[in-house]
């Protein structure tokens, strides 16, 4: 048995929610950079009200600001999840996820959920990312 990685940074301060429900919006674990789910929520607005599209692309920048602190960019993802409330959005979600992965093709899952935390929003996406020798990287700096 191996021991997992270690967790070496942690990014917060980018959802109001991240002090109230006890979270960081990104961790970096060994050369993986997890990223809590993302909604087009961003400084008390949320951007493309109405608009699948928008919403996602919004929502994935967030998600892609989150792994910027490490150095990371959309080329470096390795997996998204996309949740959407409403089934017709699927294609406008997947148009947006493909103008900004469909160089990369990462390992994805599409899922219709009854809501999210605000009914506002109609997409919320996680993103994973990899770099070979990140943690040797981030180990003993001050980032991110």
């Amino acid at each position: 048995m191996t021991d997992s990685p270690a967790v070496t940074a942690r990014v917060s301060g980018f959802s109001p929610w991240e002090d109230v429900y006890g979270f960081s919006r990104a961790v970096a674990a060994g050369d993986f950079v997890l990223v809590s789910g993302c909604t087009a929520f961003d400084n008390g607005l949320i951007h493309g009200e109405g608009d699948p599209y928008e919403q996602t692309v919004a929502a994935f920048g967030l998600a892609l600001k989150a792994l910027a602190h490490y150095g990371l960019t959309e080329a470096d993802v390795v997996r998204t999840r996309m949740y959407i409330t409403h089934v017709r959005d699927s294609d406008e979600v997947g148009r947006a996820h493909k103008k900004l992965f469909d160089a990369v093709r990462p390992a994805t899952t599409l899922v219709v959920v009854e809501g999210l935390i605000d009914s506002r929003m109609m997409v919320e996406v996680e993103v994973d990312a990899h770099r070979p020798g990140l943690a040797n990287s981030l180990e003993g700096s001050n980032q991110p």
